[in-house]
């Protein structure tokens, strides 16, 4: 009211004209309606998911007294309904979020129910990692038929745990290549929108999921030679920033999903290999070419590399952006220091080294761009490499000590100085 009333004064007084008026009173009134409709949605589907879980607890407290007809009918119940109310959005709710939204997620889980119910009544015999399969081939429609971002983002979680339990937890543990033709089969909605709302929550959203499984899941292909896992991850980390900063992401800031993944998870690798252990075991074992060539390890890597170069190689042809993180290009450099690696222990100081001068060179660019984020990552990058070199060195306490206290001050100097160039600036 105070916005209006604002208006209808400046209106009287000539300042703004009737017509702007106008226009300035409906902006408002749709960013409250999208703020509405933001709550509506959230309210929405979490009504449908306890609505869902109250049926399934109703039907679970009684179930033993149950004879199996009923038993069979309460197991396609829910099913029913879902389906009743998906044909009732698609039919007369189709503009409306809301109720796309929430059906579709109470269909999702009501077909869930009724194959884990069906299963029991009729012992049929399967593991989980065969239901999760089923119940994800089988609610994969609803992402496209009733556009649902929030069932997509369930089917994400599904497929990942699948792949988790048949590659991590299942006895014996197997390669879930199917996971890769499950992941393809969303990426039409994703790009989607990427298109249609590339600053939507669900495109946030959609971005952390994805990387996330990438991350989780790729392990599961470690079966033969678990050292090349290394290079499997810094490549598919190389790929997360270079995708987080290309063109195909609308949102290309160091804020997004896939360039924070991209370089923390690079950090983190480096730092775990700036340890002797793993350097002493890879030079005692035994890798011959001819085993190496056919590991499941070696072709996901491969895959992994040609995919972050061909980005590489697109952002220097770029002439919009010459520029380049050394989050980008630390694959790179991280390829030859492991197979030096094999043989020679200067690996260790090659690898302290990368992580040094990634540290540098983003403090350089913290200050370069004025941003006091990236200034201080890099700094922690340099807190930490000292850390963990405080654990595996015979430096005494007293050099250990100035060391912590040199990253102190680098800290309270660097941050004074960019705010004294900002209040210079103002």
């Amino acid at each position: 009211m105070s916005i209006l009333n604002d208006l209808q004064e400046l209106e009287k007084a000539g300042v703004i004209s009737k017509d702007t008026a106008t226009r300035i009173e409906s902006y408002y009134k749709g960013r409250n309606d999208t703020s509405t409709n933001k709550l509506f949605l959230v309210f929405g589907v979490l009504g449908a998911i306890l609505v869902g879980l109250g049926i399934i607890l109703i039907i679970a407290h009684n179930w033993d007294e149950l004879p199996r007809g009923l038993k069979t009918g309460a197991a396609f119940l829910p099913l029913l309904v879902g389906q009743a109310l998906c044909s009732f959005t698609l039919l007369k709710k189709h503009q409306n979020v809301v109720w796309k939204e929430s059906s579709a997620v109470f269909l999702f889980f009501a077909v869930g129910a009724s194959i884990a119910l069906i299963s029991q009544i009729y012992n049929i015999p399967g593991d989980l990692s065969s239901y999760l399969l089923t119940w994800m081939i089988l609610t994969l429609p609803l992402v496209y038929v009733m556009r649902s971002s929030m069932v997509s983002l369930l089917y994400i979680i599904g497929i990942t745990y699948f792949a988790s339990e048949t590659g991590y937890w299942d006895y014996p543990t197997d390669s879930p290549y199917v996971f890769w033709l499950m992941l393809a089969a969303i990426v039409p909605h994703y790009y989607l929108l990427l298109k249609k709302s590339p600053h939507s929550n669900f495109v946030r959203f959609h971005n952390w999921f994805v990387a996330l499984s990438l991350t989780v899941v790729l392990g599961t292909f470690s079966k033969q030679m678990d050292e090349l896992m290394f290079l499997a991850y810094t490549s598919l980390f190389g790929l997360f920033y270079l995708f987080g900063t290309s063109k195909f992401l609308p949102d290309r800031t160091t804020k997004n999903a896939f360039t924070i993944l991209g370089s923390l998870g690079t950090v983190i690798i480096l730092l775990i290999l700036s340890f002797n252990e793993f350097w002493e075991h890879l030079i005692k074992k035994d890798m011959f070419l001819s085993e190496i060539s056919v590991a499941p390890e070696f072709i996901i890597t491969i895959i992994l590399t040609v995919l972050a170069m061909v980005f590489v190689y697109k952002r220097l042809k770029s002439s919009s952006n010459k520029s380049i993180s050394p989050f980008s290009v630390a694959f790179l450099l991280f390829i030859p220091v492991f197979f030096i690696g094999t043989f020679s222990p200067i690996a260790v100081f090659l690898i302290n080294f990368l992580v040094f001068a990634i540290g540098i060179l983003t403090i350089r660019a913290g200050s370069k761009q004025n941003h006091l984020g990236i200034l201080n990552y890099g700094l922690l990058i340099i807190a930490a490499l000292i850390v963990c070199r405080f654990f595996d060195t015979d430096l005494s306490f007293v050099i250990r000590g100035l060391l912590f206290i040199s990253v102190g001050v680098g800290f309270f100097f660097a941050n004074y100085r960019m705010i004294q160039k900002r209040q210079g600036n103002d």
